[in-house]
C-alpha cells in the first residue's frame, strides 16, 4: 500500500536561458527542459502501471516561476504525506565535470533519508559517477535552492548527469538512459513507500 503522494517537478521550462548543451560535432544538442520532462513523463508512466500515487507539478512546457511551483506543491490537497522530487540535468563550465547528485536543504531534515534511498538506487542501476562532497559521509549534497527551502514537505532535487559533458550528454539523449534514470527514481519511490516513515 502506497503511503505517500510523490510530487514530480520537471525543473526549468522552454524559455529558461542557457539550459542546453553545446551543439556536438554530429549536430546533436540537449535542451534541459525536454530532458527533465521526458524523465518525469517516464516516471509518471511507470507509476501508473504500478499504482504509485503521484502528481506532475508542472504539466506545462513553458516556464513556471519557482514561487508558483512551490505554491502548487504546498497547496495541493492530499490525504497522504507529500514528497517532492525535482528532476534536473546538470551543467558546468568545464567539460570534465560529470556524475550524479542528490540535493537537499541544509541541516538534518526528513529529506535526508529520502535522498539516501534515491542516491543508492541511481548508484545501483547506472554507471554514473556519484558526486559526494560531504565530510559526514551522507550521500546527499546541501543547498538553499529555492524549491528545497520553500516547500513545506520533504523535497529532494536530482541532477541526472552533466549535459556539458559530451559522453554524459549522449547518454542523456538516449531512450535507454532516460528509461534507466526513470526506473531508478521509481524503484526508490517503491522502496521508500514500503520501508520508510517520515
Amino acid at each position: 500500500m502506497n503511503k505517500y503522494l510523490w510530487i514530480l517537478d520537471a525543473g526549468h521550462g522552454i524559455n529558461t536561458k542557457g539550459k542546453r548543451s553545446p551543439v556536438w560535432k554530429d549536430g546533436s544538442q540537449l535542451f534541459e527542459w525536454e530532458f527533465n520532462r521526458a524523465i518525469v513523463e517516464r516516471i509518471a508512466s511507470k507509476c501508473n502501471q504500478l499504482g504509485i500515487h503521484h502528481h506532475i507539478l508542472v504539466p506545462e512546457d513553458n516556464d513556471v516561476p519557482l514561487s508558483e511551483r512551490c505554491n502548487r506543491a504546498n497547496q495541493l490537497k492530499s490525504k497522504l504525506p507529500k514528497i517532492v522530487v525535482s528532476v534536473h540535468g546538470n551543467a558546468a563550465g568545464v567539460e570534465q565535470a560529470n556524475g550524479y547528485e542528490v540535493w537537499t536543504s541544509p541541516g538534518k531534515t526528513k529529506s535526508d533519508q529520502v535522498a539516501t534511498v534515491f542516491y543508492n538506487q541511481i548508484k545501483k542501476l547506472t554507471d554514473l559517477k556519484m558526486r559526494r562532497d560531504n565530510s559526514d559521509g551522507d550521500p546527499d549534497k546541501e543547498s538553499r535552492f529555492y524549491i528545497l527551502i520553500h516547500t513545506k514537505m520533504p523535497c529532494i532535487l536530482t541532477e541526472n548527469g552533466f549535459f556539458t559533458n559530451e559522453k554524459e550528454c549522449r547518454l542523456m539523449l538516449s531512450d535507454d538512459y532516460q528509461n534507466l534514470i526513470a526506473e531508478a527514481h521509481v524503484q526508490a519511490m517503491l522502496i521508500y513507500d514500503q520501508t520508510k516513515t517520515l
